[in-house]
């Protein structure tokens, strides 16, 4: 059986920039409002018959959006960034070895990631997902969409117990 969470009804959002590096037009800081909707699918267990609680999945989903709001997403994982200081205040980084950037730390989030497309989000909000669910013996897999604007997104389903 499979449980959704649509992030336009729920609030599963957040605000960020970020840019595509070397992308012709996306390559440029910009920012989306994304959308991110859950399934997860599994048996029904325990006391009512859930494959999950939707508050715990929402709770759970909810503290990552919140975490990426309105940041600048930075992925660490790409091989045309490059981070060059970083203090508790301040991160410097540079893009394709010319482009050089310096902010605040309070409004960066650095990502273990190659990129900050809606594909690798949607990986690692699944991966995120699935490091807070805890017991997981009766799901067969978590899917994550990341949505940047109504429309138009990238899923993710990683299935477990494999």
């Amino acid at each position: 059986m499979r449980v959704n969470l649509d992030g336009i009804h729920t609030n599963l959002r957040f605000s960020a920039a970020h840019m595509v590096i070397g992308h012709e037009s996306c390559g440029k800081i910009h920012g989306h409002s994304y959308i991110v909707d859950v399934e997860v699918d599994g048996q029904r267990s325990g006391k009512f018959g859930f494959v999950i609680d939707f508050k715990i999945l929402k709770d759970i989903t909810r503290k990552i959006c919140k975490s990426l709001d309105h940041r600048v997403l930075i992925p660490l994982d790409s091989p045309d960034l490059k981070v060059t200081y970083e203090d508790d205040n301040t991160i410097e980084f540079t893009v394709l070895d010319c482009l050089e950037y310096k902010l605040p730390k309070q409004d960066v989030v650095l990502l273990p990631i190659p990129s900050t497309t809606a594909e690798s989000l949607s990986v690692y909000i699944t991966d995120k997902i699935i490091g807070e669910i805890g017991d997981m013996d009766t799901l067969n897999y978590v899917e994550v969409q990341v949505n940047e604007g109504i429309g138009q997104g990238a899923s993710n389903r990683q299935y477990l117990n494999e």
